[in-house]
């Protein structure tokens, strides 16, 4: 217990710093057996802002945190290779010279998927709004000039971005990405390919709320991810049980730039600012990456046009909470695995 709490204290101190790499992080381990010849082993660590959980179900202990350490070295090496908040990133490269040769092929694989996206949702998925995002930061209070503004949204546009094999290029000088709505999901996925390699294909990983799932928990059951509402007041309006899939909630409420909480993490690169109807977007997909890109992608159309374009995409659902509170499902939300009016699960 004392060790989870060590870490969680690390990881507050940490969560202003956003998509980081942590030194020395440490990591907590339970394990549990619940049954003959089978073990619940989970382990916690920082890492990317938040508290990554993975929970496995396998026949021993050992071979359990044998392949949740191979995951974390994994999670690790690509989080330094994605994170704008370490000079000698990739990304950081990238976005100091507005060209990459010979990038690692996962920056070069996960930027080309986050331009397919942006074709789907006709630009509202948008990984060139880093200057958009930086100028907030650099702001008094939050808050730029109009003029700061039009400048930084000069050179916003994913259609500028292109990957040629493993080059990356900007066709405008002063484009930066950032692609905080699509790794962090991506690295999810990649933990589990890890754990699978190992011969673990019971687990459940959980990135603050990025989470993907395969098999079972004991007894054999589905695993259990319930969906907080944005006021966290306590209150989980859909349980979703998932044997193998993803799912990822995007919020209002994780961190917001100016003091009249107007402008957070998710901004609409047309206009600058955040969208101001939904308050979480909840999406189930496939994969971890893909849940991770819909969901923002969703918070920015809103419901009118969020739930058509989510029902549009095979094997993807989505549960929308508005400002005023008001819950909106997509019509496959329930067959996907959701019961509404959920209890806290295991996430």
């Amino acid at each position: 217990m004392h060790r989870t709490q060590d870490i969680a204290r690390k990881l507050a101190a940490l969560q202003h710093l956003g998509f980081e790499r942590v030194a020395d992080p440490g990591v907590a381990t339970e394990s549990t057996r619940v049954g003959r010849g089978s073990h619940m082993v989970t382990a916690r660590r920082p890492s990317m802002g938040t508290l990554v959980s993975v929970s496995t179900l396998a026949p021993s202990p050992a071979r359990a945190e044998e392949a949740i350490g191979r995951a974390f070295e994994e999670m690790d090496r690509l989080v330094a290779i994605f994170s704008r908040y370490e000079h000698d990133s990739a990304i950081s490269a990238l976005n100091e010279h507005g060209r990459l040769d010979g990038s690692p092929p996962e920056l070069a694989g996960v930027v080309e998927r986050s331009l397919v996206y942006h074709t789907l949702s006709r630009g509202a998925f948008d990984v060139s709004i880093a200057p958009v995002l930086d100028l907030f930061v650099a702001s008094p209070g939050g808050t730029p000039t109009a003029g700061e503004m039009r400048d930084a949204l000069e050179v916003v546009g994913a259609s500028g971005v292109a990957v040629d094999g493993r080059r990356v290029n900007f066709a405008r000088p002063g484009m930066r990405i950032t692609l905080d709505g699509i790794a962090k999901g991506f690295i999810v996925d990649a933990i589990a390919d890890v754990l699978r390699r190992h011969k673990v294909h019971d687990h459940l990983i959980n990135a603050g709320g990025d989470i993907r799932t395969s098999g079972r928990k004991q007894g054999r059951r589905p695993w259990t991810v319930a969906v907080q509402h944005p006021a966290k007041d306590g209150s989980y309006p859909d349980t979703i049980h998932l044997s193998d899939g993803a799912v990822a909630t995007s919020g209002m409420y994780e961190h917001y730039f100016d003091r009249d909480q107007l402008i957070h993490h998710i901004v609409d690169g047309t206009t600058g600012q955040s969208p101001d109807e939904c308050a979480s977007v909840s999406v189930t997909a496939p994969t971890a990456m893909a849940a991770d890109a819909l969901s923002t992608t969703v918070f920015v159309l809103g419901p009118t046009a969020g739930i058509p374009f989510v029902e549009g995409l095979p094997g993807c659902e989505c549960l929308i909470i508005d400002r005023e509170g008001r819950q909106r499902r997509s019509r496959g939300w329930k067959s996907a695995g959701a019961v509404t009016g959920g209890e806290e699960g295991e996430v």
